[in-house]
């Protein structure tokens, strides 16, 4: 039994959808497609939209079907914000245009280049922090990119250096201890 189709899907002000082989969604934020398995149907009636299906052999696609097409509602109405920081002695970021420029300790700088529909907004640095701000429209592609950006430099365990997500919670370890071998 799916519980998470069984929702139903509230229309925002703005928001139009447009049932066929696919959900087609637009709103002021852009226009986001999601596929319709076989089996499965879309009612709508009072600003409320329901995601229903054939028999109990649809029950994983129910749930999925209604969960992407909830979050492409919510994409193009309200958009997605994913937020990270950067730790660390001269550890920052820049970004021009379309390209993010990281300075993360290497011997060089790291262009990342920003796909279309998702922005980056660097904060003023404040004790060794500087925080970035993610916000797109497709809640897959922020967080890939969150992903991506947060594999450019892992947050170290030793010296809680590094990109992490805002409220990552992170276990510091303690290093090594004792003489060193050298007598």
């Amino acid at each position: 039994m799916s519980r998470v189709g069984k929702k139903l899907i509230p229309m925002p002000k703005g928001v139009k959808v447009t049932v066929g082989d696919q959900v087609t969604v637009e709103g002021p934020k852009g226009k986001q497609t999601v596929p319709v398995p076989k089996g499965i149907t879309f009612s709508e009636k009072d600003g409320v939209l329901q995601v229903l299906r054939d028999g109990d052999d649809k029950a994983a696609l129910h749930g999925l079907t209604r969960a992407l097409t909830a979050n492409a509602i919510q994409g193009v109405s309200t958009g997605f914000t994913r937020e990270l920081a950067i730790f660390g002695i001269g550890y920052r970021c820049d970004v021009k245009g379309r390209i993010a420029t990281f300075t993360l300790g290497y011997s060089h700088p790291i262009e990342f280049y920003l796909p279309d529909g998702v922005d980056l907004k660097v904060d003023k640095p404040a004790n060794n922090l500087t925080p970035l701000t993610l916000t797109g429209s497709d809640k897959q592609v922020v967080g890939q990119v969150a992903a991506k950006m947060r594999a450019l430099r892992p947050p170290d365990p030793y010296k809680n250096k590094g990109i992490r997500y805002v409220g990552e919670a992170l276990r510091k370890k303690v290093g090594k201890t004792g003489a060193s071998g050298a007598k």
